[in-house]
């Protein structure tokens, strides 16, 4: 394989040093112009090309972004295009960086990214150990939005939906309830959950506890099998949609009837919500506008301007048959 050329192959061929080389080429002021004739000549004959981080090193321009999600992230395709469209409106490149699990692989992966030269901003739709706007690297966001499962936390959630959910619910007639939590170290399943307590709490009304688990569908079918016969008529407010699914089959199971005897709620509005038997009440949350709102915040610390505002209306509950009134 043929070596490439580098800025000290290209100093040798012209006869000057290498730093005239790199200032030749990052737009230094003081170069005459037949010593940088001599060195694009020079250049030209050996097909050098500066890389990116090079070119970059005076104006920090490069053209580029750089979009940070987990690894195990479920379905960010919303969200990465509303981001994507958002930096292509305003000239930007987009590439799409994953990360490992392990902390220290991801540490790694994201120094990478960061200390690359290639863009001149990174927006972390996940938790990031460190940010960076000064110092002359590219400028960092992490949308405090999100956790390492993609679901909204922080003011974006502002547990409304939930409050909401459980007050209609409240004035169909239900009276006793049970949440059906996500994982407990993300902070979406520990804002929900709050969201829930406090509802039931300002209520009066009877809560059947709120289970611990993951966010699979087994989380909710065991977390419905483990309740007492005399249960319904009962609400379950699941954290997400496949937890919800997971509490359907096993309510079906037991033969209860759903939504008369027992309701349920999820959060995520999946695609396959509305074909559920019964069709599930869901939160469904704009992602690709958020994405479009924190690729604009990005691009607007990127250029040192004003962040543009907050949008309205994020997240809106879809109801459905699964929430069917008991009257």
């Amino acid at each position: 394989m043929e070596k490439r050329p580098t800025s000290h192959d290209v100093a040798h061929l012209a006869g000057v040093s290498q730093s005239t080389v790199s200032f030749v080429f990052t737009g230094r002021a003081g170069i005459s112009e037949g010593t940088r004739e001599k060195v694009l000549r020079a250049a030209s004959e050996l097909n050098y090309r500066p890389n990116l981080a090079a070119r970059s090193m005076r104006t920090q321009r490069t053209g580029r972004l750089a979009v940070v999600v987990p690894i195990a992230t479920m379905n960010p395709l919303t969200l990465l295009a509303g981001a994507i469209a958002a930096a292509r409106d305003e000239g930007y490149v987009v590439e799409v960086v994953s990360l490992p699990d392990g902390p220290e692989e991801r540490l790694e992966r994201l120094t990478d990214v960061v200390e690359s030269g290639q863009y001149e901003g990174v927006l972390a739709f996940t938790p990031l150990p460190f940010t960076d706007t000064t110092g002359g690297g590219p400028i960092v966001l992490s949308v405090g939005e999100f956790d390492d499962a993609m679901h909204m936390t922080g003011e974006f959630t502002d547990s409304r939906p939930i409050a909401e959910m459980i007050e209609r619910l409240a004035a169909q007639g239900h009276r006793r309830f049970i949440h059906l939590a996500g994982a407990e170290d993300f902070p979406s399943a520990r804002a929900r959950r709050d969201a829930y307590l406090s509802t039931i709490d300002r209520l009066g009304l009877e809560s059947l506890g709120v289970t611990d688990g993951d966010w699979s569908g087994k989380a909710g079918e065991d977390a419905i099998d483990a309740l007492p016969d005399d249960a319904p008529p009962l609400a379950v407010i699941a954290a997400n949609d496949v937890i919800a699914t997971g509490a359907i089959r096993a309510a079906t199971r037991r033969g209860w009837k759903l939504p008369h005897e027992v309701a349920v709620t999820g959060w995520d509005d999946h695609p396959q919500s509305a074909f559920l038997v019964p069709s599930l009440t869901s939160v469904s949350q704009d992602r690709e506008r958020l994405g479009a709102y924190s690729m604009h915040r990005l691009v607007a610390a990127v250029r040192g301007g004003e962040p543009p505002e907050k949008p309205d209306g994020l997240l809106t509950i879809v109801w459905r048959e699964s929430t069917e009134s008991l009257q």
